[in-house]
């Protein structure tokens, strides 16, 4: 029962620790999941700020690129006289705080101040020189000091004439590069090399801080950028996490459940066992019979042995009462009487010689034993004598005892397993009539320590012999227990004193070395 409760448990365990770690790899799954996903999330939120954000400054540059592109007509023209429309221009165009008017390189015209005379290439040349449409500068007339952004809308290729519009860019900045916390804490507009912060009114280069990542998004249109400052999205998601934690659990215990119910049959014996036949995990053994009288092995009693490569040996007595309850016992019967079969060639082919099989109370039922030996046994013509072993774990119905006449009936012994033990009785030596008693080994090894047990074993001897039954004595180990029973008139012996269950394979060198002694 301890070695069962063991075996068991292993099971058990193993359930467990499946259950434990799908559990924990569903938890760390789901986890990281959610991670990636909110980490995906949070990097979608700063892409879509900064399209958003360019979106919205192609949206106020366009009328001001479509009011340049109608206003270069008046470049050349005398400022005096384009001074007014110019003003009415800029009334209608609420970002843009001036605007100038470029001939032969030189500005000539201001909106504001009239009449000018500046030279062009040389005050911006990042304008007339390098190409460029936008330059982020300071103002120095106006607002002095402010940041303004000067685009550039030239008239000629060589950039000698053209508009020049004096952009609030501070204005438009604060406007729509507001940051959006926690992804966004600050954004910057750039051009060219010159950078201009949210929120700083200085133009100047910016960098991230240690615990600050970067993204930058260029305009489709205007020669523009926006670059976002903010927390690494990993570090973000990551803080996420703990509210994430519960239903990650729940979702994590729910899948260990269901896999541990799941696993709850094939992580069983029962299911364990019904593999081990398909897989030939199971082996026919077998142990000799030795007749007390001469010494001569008359049998073999066929035993059958596991091996299962997940668990190692697996003890009859744990494997066999757990087959038994699962119905599962009939398949093993049939899988020895069929390596039988298979062996016979090899056995000794004559009616003296007994072969015994361990069949359980429940193959008794709707002569199942009987269709099996017609279907298995009697097709290959054996010479041996069969001999059933009644096994006693379960009592025999009543109903099935007309299954042991017709045994009898065909010429197959009937043997009593482990009298005096389990379901057994004395009303089973009338109802079932068997040709043999078998001793139990507890009986067995009490002889000379035991004097209550070596009373029962006298009485179960002497009974026999009253009732023309033959005895066979199992779990004989020392010379002084067989001689015992052999003084007592037991018929045959079985035990480690005379030899080990061996594989059935084995059998027939051990018989050929065989010697009989009448020593013990």
């Amino acid at each position: 029962m301890q070695v069962s409760q063991q075996i068991v448990g292993q099971f058990r365990r193993k359930r467990l620790l499946i259950a434990s770690i799908v559990a924990a790899l569903v938890l760390i799954l789901t986890l990281t999941f959610r991670f990636v996903e909110e980490k995906g999330r949070i990097e979608q939120q700063s892409r879509n700020f900064a399209n958003n954000a360019i979106q919205r400054f192609d949206r106020m540059f366009s009328p001001l690129d479509v009011s340049a592109s109608n206003t270069l007509g008046l470049v050349g023209v005398r400022c005096s006289t384009v001074r007014f429309p110019l003003v009415e221009k800029l009334a209608t165009l609420q970002t843009v705080r001036a605007v100038l008017l470029v001939d032969n390189d030189r500005i000539y015209c201001s909106s504001i101040y009239g009449e000018r005379n500046i030279p062009f290439s040389t005050t911006y040349p990042e304008l007339a020189v390098n190409n460029q449409r936008m330059l982020l500068s300071v103002d120095n007339y106006l607002l002095k000091g402010s940041p303004v952004l000067l685009f550039w809308t030239p008239r000629s290729m060589d950039n000698r004439a053209g508009i020049l519009q004096v952009i609030n860019i501070e204005m438009m900045s604060n406007y729509l590069l507001e940051p959006t916390l926690p992804w966004v804490e600050r954004a910057v507009f750039n051009v060219g090399g010159q950078s201009l912060e949210y929120g700083n009114p200085m133009i100047e280069a910016v960098h991230p801080s240690e615990d600050e990542v970067g993204y930058q998004q260029s305009s489709l249109r205007y020669p523009f950028s926006i670059t976002l400052f903010g927390p690494a999205p990993s570090r973000l998601a990551l803080m996420t996490l703990p509210s994430q934690l519960p239903l990650a659990l729940l979702l994590s215990l729910l899948m260990g459940y269901i896999i541990w119910l799941a696993t709850a049959n094939r992580m069983s014996l029962s299911w364990q066992i019904s593999y081990g036949l398909s897989a030939q995990e199971f082996m026919v053994y077998c142990q000799p019979l030795i007749s007390a009288r001469t010494g001569s092995c008359e049998g073999i009693e066929l035993l059958l042995r596991w091996h299962n490569p997940r668990q190692g040996w697996i003890p009859p007595d744990v494997f066999i009462p757990m087959a038994e309850r699962q119905n599962l016992i009939a398949p093993l019967t049939r899988f020895v009487i069929s390596e039988t079969v298979r062996h016979l060639p090899t056995l000794p082919a004559c009616p003296t010689f007994h072969i015994a099989i361990n069949v359980a109370a429940s193959h008794f039922r709707d002569r199942a034993i009987i269709d099996d030996l017609q279907r298995l046994w009697w097709p290959a013509n054996p010479k041996p004598q069969l001999v059933v072993e009644l096994t006693e774990r379960d009592a025999l119905p009543v109903v099935d005892q007309r299954v042991v006449s017709h045994l009898h009936k065909i010429g197959v012994k009937l043997a009593i397993d482990d009298f005096g033990t389990g379901h057994s009785s004395l009303s089973y030596l009338k109802t079932l009539s068997p040709d043999v008693l078998k001793i139990d080994k507890i009986f067995t090894a009490a002889i000379g320590t035991d004097a209550i047990n070596a009373t029962v074993t006298d009485m179960v001897i002497s009974l026999a012999q009253r009732l023309n039954i033959s005895l066979v004595a199992e779990g004989v180990e020392t010379a002084e227990q067989a001689l015992y029973l052999r003084e007592r008139g037991v018929d045959t012996l079985q035990g480690y004193f005379y030899a080990r269950p061996m594989p059935l394979g084995e059998f027939p060198g051990w018989l050929t070395r065989h010697q009989p002694t009448m020593d013990a």
